[in-house]
């Protein structure tokens, strides 16, 4: 079987990859495991070393792997450097910060007690295409400097992408198996998940796909983090700066062409500021142009595959037909999917109830800040949401009130090495990124010594 990397602006075919056989996957496998032995061992200096060898390395390549991004999955060229840069910090952030993240912790008790935390193994890690480098250093660079290894299956459009990163790995000196990315096709998971090495499961991407892999990281008793989908909720109240709301509004749905699962999707508008907002929102979206990934003067580039954006043209035809209405946008040409507002949506309608990946926003309107509150809660969804409101103390009390992993107040949704992300519901459960994210793949062990 072969993988074909698919420039999606242009529509040629770039690369192809070979799936690995399963004689070839074994042989991956055992390499891991041979690794783990060397590398749970060695110091946390020595990992540190390497993890900020390797941001170095990304930082000098930043132009070409950021074009690598943008033929790949059809970014521009500008959030693709942007991407690499974000991960190189992640990989210091974590040579910094791993070892005093993990130190022992002392009770107080008569006797002498305290918990430990040693590597696990083998984290496997199945990753989405739409930041092919963030999200795989998002996990690696905390997973490897606590003395675990790591195997990458990346999503089949951006191979290209997972075998530089490996190759970045190897050249900042990290032993060969300690980071490795396999192409396999889906048949071939379970096995990978079942073999003994590996006692830890990462995977982003759709609900019906998370389940899949839970299901099998259950069924052979692994711990597993899931990042799952999202229908962010963007709540714009009446004493809200509509002005920056708007200019943030825009930026979070049509960043990375809407393809993000912590894109605001859902912008629920007071009826008191919603005429407002929604024509600021429209003409902010309108100065955008859509285009040539490569090309000066563009701000957002094609969807990454032309089954997605297929799917959200579906999606914006029914949700029109339920009685949303067109405020700007909606044409498509293959995977050029122009940014569109869709306005006077309720709970009732596609573009509410599923999440739509890629630049659609909708506009739903509120009678206050109570009905918005309700209106954000009612999903499957729970990743993270937003609330725009000059009131700190009554943000504060309204954000203890929305179910979601996040909640971030007259800012921009974004995921930050310091603090810990995940989603609630459907979004998922565990957490990256921070001292909790880094714990979750670690063996915590009670010592009691009388």
């Amino acid at each position: 079987m072969i993988f074909k990397s698919i420039n999606p602006f242009s529509r040629e075919i770039i690369a192809e990859h070979e799936v690995l056989t399963d004689a070839q996957l074994n042989q991956k496998l055992e390499l891991s495991e041979s690794a783990f032995k060397n590398w749970r061992n060695t110091s946390f200096q020595e990992r540190a070393d390497k993890m900020k060898k390797l941001a170095n390395i990304l930082r000098a390549k930043k132009d070409e792997l950021g074009l690598l991004i943008t033929n790949e999955m059809g970014k521009i060229l500008a959030e693709g450097i942007s991407e690499v840069e974000k991960s190189a910090g992640n990989c210091d952030f974590y040579a910094d910060n791993a070892e005093k993240m993990l130190k022992d912790e002392k009770y107080d008790t008569p006797f002498t007690s305290l918990s430990v935390y040693d590597p696990m193994g083998a984290v496997f890690a199945i990753m989405p295409w739409n930041y092919p480098f963030w999200q795989v250093l998002r996990y690696a660079a905390p997973a490897i400097m606590a003395g675990n290894v790591t195997l990458l299956k990346h999503a089949p459009n951006v191979i290209g992408c997972a075998k530089a990163i490996e190759n970045a790995f190897l050249e900042a000196g990290f032993p060969e198996g300690v980071f490795q990315q396999i192409t396999i096709d889906i048949a071939q998971v379970e096995s990978v998940i079942a073999s003994d090495i590996v006692h830890g499961i990462t995977f982003t991407g759709s609900e019906m796909a998370g389940s899949s892999v839970a299901s099998l990281a259950g069924k052979h008793i692994k711990k597993s983090v899931m990042e799952l989908g999202g229908s962010d909720a963007f709540i714009v109240l009446n004493d809200a700066d509509i002005e920056k709301a708007a200019t943030v509004a825009t930026q979070s749905r049509m960043l990375n062409a809407g393809q993000a699962c912590i894109c605001a999707k859902r912008f629920i508008v007071t009826e008191k500021v919603a005429d407002e907002f929604a024509a600021l929102f429209a003409q902010k979206v309108n100065a955008l142009h859509q285009g040539n990934p490569l090309q000066d003067g563009i701000n957002m580039g094609p969807l990454a595959r032309l089954d997605l954006a297929e799917k959200l043209s579906h999606q914006l035809e029914k949700s029109l037909q339920q009685g949303a209405k067109l405020v700007i946008g909606g044409e498509r040409e293959n995977c050029n999917f122009q940014p569109t507002l869709i306005d006077f949506v309720d709970a009732n309608n596609i573009a509410f109830q599923e999440e739509t990946f890629g630049p659609l926003a909708t506009i739903i309107r509120a009678k206050d800040e109570n009905d918005a509150i309700a209106i954000a809660n009612n999903h499957r969804y729970g990743l993270a949401s937003a609330i725009w409101t000059e009131d700190r103390e009554n943000a504060y009390r309204l954000a203890r009130k929305i179910e979601a992993g996040n909640v971030f107040v007259n800012s921009l949704v974004r995921s930050d090495s310091r603090i810990p992300f995940g989603g609630t519901k459907k979004s998922g459960y565990g957490r990256e990124l921070s001292e909790i994210g880094i714990k979750e793949f670690m063996n915590m062990k009670s010592l009691i010594i009388e």
